[in-house]
């Protein structure tokens, strides 16, 4: 959520940064309704103020009247009574006052709320203005002995075969029962895949807890509304995201699945007051993540790429309020990651992200893609010429997410403020084993396992005989 105070005080750049995103937002209802909601406060916060000084001022004159009243004979009686209904009357208008205006801005504040929420974070001053992802740019590439200009069968002398076909030969996933039992886009891992997928996850949490010091923690992956709005997902991610019906069925609130392991790791913090001392927090999690994939379709979404669920390594980083520290800890965590894919010997090359390409929550963004073999753009023999695909995405949110989730933290002096927080895929499978597979081939059939791999595969060099 953005900072109301800085959209009154600057609604220029909140709309320039929409239009940079492609989105259209209701700035000028927003600002409205914001006016409305203030002059009614103040109405409220007069009308309260006056009750408390007319109880100081009238109150000792009423007990007086009370008093005179029962002294007073049948002349007097009608003049002083009429002088203490008066007097009386007064806070009751004044209460009158104080509940219309409440009644006012009841009525006023979902609306508020719900135009707030669809205001996107501006895009960082150093993120390339384009219209989508045709206008990323690439900032840096890693390909060990492997250059992605040339073809698979120049440099390896054969030509490479896809996912999809290596995991046929060697009977690593089962399509067809995953779609019997679940629908589209399912599937069953099984015995060299299942392993593969469970060595790359042990691997890629073992990196983040025991090489760079992140905490590991379980969490939830079925959540309530609340921390799907908090961590930015809806209300522009709704269509995306599985939803479980419970107050159909009698229960207090309904549930979603999440996408990521950001939800969790971030909803963990949600409504708390953090001490200066415990930041910067630094989580790790292993999730299963679910995603619709709704409107996902092409060649080049088949077999593992695009699927409804999967596993993922995910990365948190909540830190002070500082964007210096913020632009540090962005480089940090793509590190991690780019010496998680030179360990696995893939090619991979690093691309910041335009505006129209940022989503709505992010200020930026540096999406990592890796060679794919099998992807791409068929030749002269029907066959693929090797594609980049993303397989990772590192955000940098600034305080947009801690504001949802009411977040925050006490500065060094003492001052309660909104953290930072940043996320980043650490491993997302199996759409990671894709690369593997087809860049770890062998002629003769058989992959060749990466010597970063093997101690969690007992040792293994070869899937294949």
């Amino acid at each position: 959520m953005i900072d109301l105070k800085a959209l009154r005080n600057d609604p220029d750049h909140f709309r320039q940064g929409a239009e940079a995103k492609g989105t259209a937002v209701a700035i000028d209802e927003l600002l409205e309704l914001d006016a409305q909601k203030r002059s009614l406060l103040s109405q409220m916060e007069s009308a309260r103020a006056e009750q408390k000084k007319l109880a100081k001022e009238t109150g000792p004159r009423m007990g007086q009247l009370k008093g005179a009243i029962k002294k007073a004979s049948n002349d007097e009686k009608p003049a002083l009574e009429q002088e203490l209904a008066i007097l009386e009357a007064q806070p009751a208008a004044l209460k009158g006052k104080v509940q219309e205006a409440e009644a006012a801005i009841a009525a006023i504040e979902p609306k508020l709320q719900e135009l707030l929420l669809t205001i996107p974070q501006p895009p960082a001053p150093d993120v390339v203005v384009g219209p989508d992802a045709s206008a990323n740019v690439e900032r840096r590439r890693w390909s060990g002995d492997f250059d992605p200009e040339k073809s698979f069968a120049a440099q390896r002398g054969f030509a490479p075969k896809t996912h999809l076909e290596l995991i046929e030969q060697h009977d690593l996933v089962d399509f067809a029962r995953g779609v019997k039992m679940a629908g589209s886009r399912h599937y069953v891992l099984k015995g060299d895949g299942m392993r593969l997928h469970e060595a790359v996850m042990r691997m890629a949490l073992e990196m983040m807890t025991e090489h760079h010091g992140f905490t590991p923690m379980s969490v939830p992956v079925i959540v309530r509304e609340e921390c799907m709005v908090g961590t930015g997902f809806f209300p522009g991610g709704r269509e995306q995201a599985y939803h479980v019906a419970e107050k159909e069925r009698g229960g207090g609130h309904d549930l979603f699945l999440t996408g990521t392991g950001e939800v969790g790791l971030m909803g963990v913090y949600a409504d708390e007051i953090l001490d200066f001392n415990q930041l910067p927090i630094t989580a790790t999690t292993r999730s299963t993540c679910f995603r619709r994939e709704a409107g996902a379709a092409g060649r080049d979404t088949a077999g593992l790429y695009r699927i409804h669920q999967f596993d993922k390594v995910e990365q948190v980083v909540i830190h002070a309020a500082d964007p210096e520290e913020h632009r540090a800890w962005h480089e940090k965590m793509m590190g991690f990651v780019e010496g998680f894919l030179q360990a696995l010997e893939l090619p991979y090359r690093l691309l910041d992200c335009c505006t129209g390409d940022l989503g709505h929550k992010n200020e930026a963004m540096t999406d990592i893609e890796c060679w794919m073999p099998g992807r791409g753009e068929l030749d002269g023999d029907g066959r693929p010429s090797g594609d980049w695909g993303e397989t990772h995405s590192a955000s940098r949110l600034a305080d947009f997410q801690t504001r949802r989730l009411n977040l925050r933290y006490r500065d060094a002096k003492g001052t309660i403020r909104y953290p930072y927080a940043l996320n980043n895929t650490v491993a997302a499978s199996p759409r990671v084993l894709i690369p593997i597979l087809e860049m770890h081939q062998q002629a003769d059939g058989r992959i060749r396992i990466p010597a970063a791999l093997q101690p969690y595969l007992s040792g293994r060099t070869m899937i294949g005989n």
